[in-house]
Parts: structure tokens; sequence; C-alpha cells
């Protein structure tokens, strides 16, 4: 059976350097051909939308093209990292005609999504509920076979009717897809989607570890050192001291990058003051 591994990654992000070398690792220890999306492929219209809405996001759309190639595709964020230990995902979901995600709704409220989505496509009835709580899968990891039909039914036309207007609206589409069609899908466990709600306890034990919205960063500058931080002690052995410098300082340049944008305060003075103190820690 041929298996890829998806993700997009566009920019010099230091983050997305690291997410990519745990990405090919993974895929030679489970067989997996890696692929790299550094373009976009579709265009969708974005303006003054109502809450953060990148052009990007359609892009998991390719999924369609590469599963008329392959089997069974793994799709992952580029802010996520594989850990060393993790378990083979293929192997532990077999089904072709289901999509594995990991259902946030369990713990976060979506109400307002689902909502949002159902008055501007229409409503969907017996929405499936876990607990109590409407199913809400979080869309920056799936696993997805050719036999499944989510993308064939999900289209750039239909993410174009909820952009500017409906919050995550890829993610929140994705989900209206599968409840409206009924398409078989199953929550993975959290290891394979560790993110930051579910608590910083021992985090490092997942499998793929999902540095979004804030990241992990808790006493920490940034989103992006703390990712390079825990990817060069987790592949400690795969990385040298000359590497973990550079990656440390690239991350840690972005961050006083972005700042100064902010602040207004020139990123030199701001490395200057900032790397004898708050950098110590992290460069």
């Amino acid at each position: 059976m041929k298996k890829a591994i998806f993700t997009l990654a566009i920019g010099d992000n230091p983050m997305y350097k690291a997410a990519l070398e745990s990405f090919k690792i993974y895929a030679d220890k489970v067989g997996a051909d890696l692929i790299i999306s550094d373009q976009l492929h579709y265009k969708i219209n974005i303006e003054n939308p109502l809450y953060s809405a990148s052009p990007a996001w359609p892009e998991k759309l390719f999924t369609a093209e590469i599963l008329k190639n392959y089997d069974r595709v793994l799709y992952l964020d580029a802010d996520i990292l594989v850990t060393p230990h993790a378990r083979n995902i293929f192997d532990e979901y077999q089904d072709l005609d289901t999509v594995y995600m990991f259902d946030e709704g369990q713990h976060l409220d979506r109400n307002l999504p689902i909502s949002q989505i159902s008055a501007a496509l229409g409503k969907v009835d017996g929405w499936n509920k876990v607990n109590g709580q409407l199913s809400y899968y979080n869309f920056g990891m799936f696993l997805i076979s050719k036999p499944c039909k989510l993308f064939e039914l999900a289209t750039l036309d239909g993410m174009q009717k909820v952009c500017n207007h409906v919050k995550f609206y890829d993610q929140t589409y994705v989900n209206y897809i599968i409840q409206k069609h009924k398409i078989s899908n199953q929550c993975v466990a959290p290891e394979f989607n560790r993110m930051e709600f579910l608590g910083q306890e021992g985090y490092k034990k997942a499998d793929f570890i999902h540095y979004a919205g804030r990241g992990y960063r808790i006493k920490c500058p940034s989103r992006e050192i703390r990712y390079v931080d825990d990817y060069c002690q987790l592949y400690s052995d795969n990385v040298s001291a000359e590497e973990k410098r550079q990656m440390k300082l690239d991350a840690w340049n972005l961050f006083t990058k972005n700042l100064a944008k902010k602040s207004y305060i020139p990123q030199i003075i701001l490395n200057l003051i900032g790397k004898p103190t708050i950098g110590r820690k992290w460069l």
C-alpha cells in the first residue's frame, strides 16, 4: 500500500525547517513518501474577513490530487513536531473508509463556528455529539485513504463561500462536509495531535506535538523558540552542536524581527538587550 505524508511549508520559518526534518525521519520509519507544498495551488479571495483567515488554508484540498497516486495520506501542519518515538499511525488506524482526526470539540467550545457555517450553508440534521458536546475536528492533522470521499466533496468553491465570515473557515468547512455527508470519521488518540490546551505536563511523550496557537510558549518568548528548543532536545543525537546553535539563533532572530515590527524598536537594539537576558536561556 502506497503511503504519503503531506505538508505545507512556505517561507523560511526555522520551525518549518525542524518540522520537515522530523517528518523526513518519520516518513523513512513508516515507509512513506514525504510531499511538501512550497507554493499555493488554489486561489481564494479573502476580503475584509471577520476573523483571522489565511489564503494558504485551502492548500489541504491538494490531498485530493495526492490520493490519485497514493492509497493513504497523512497530512501534518508544519507547526507539528513528530517525536522520535512516534508510533506508526498507519498501523494504528487502518480502516480505509474512515478519516482520522482529533476531536477538539470535546475540549473546546466550537458552537460559534458551527452555528456560523450552518447559517451560511444550511443546518445539518444530526450533527454528531460526544458526551453532549458537538463534534469538531482539528484540521492540523488528518489521516485519510483513497476510498474516503471527503476531498471529493470538499471544494475550493465551498471554502470561498465561508472564508470571510466563518471562524477557522477551512477547518469548520471540512467539519461541516463530514457531518452533512455522514463521512465515516474517528477521533485519534490525543497523543497524535497533542495541543497545549490538553496541558503541558508530559507533552513531549506524545507522538505528534502540535504547537498551534501559543504553542507551549509559557515562560518562553515565542512558539518558534519553544519548538526549536524541543526539537534539539528530542533529536539531540541527530543534530550537531553547530546546527543546534544556528537553529536556535534563527528562531531568536525571527522573534526579535517580529517584536521590532510591533514595538518600533530596532531589531539590533532588541538583540543587544535581549540576548544577555531573556535569550541567555534559549540561545
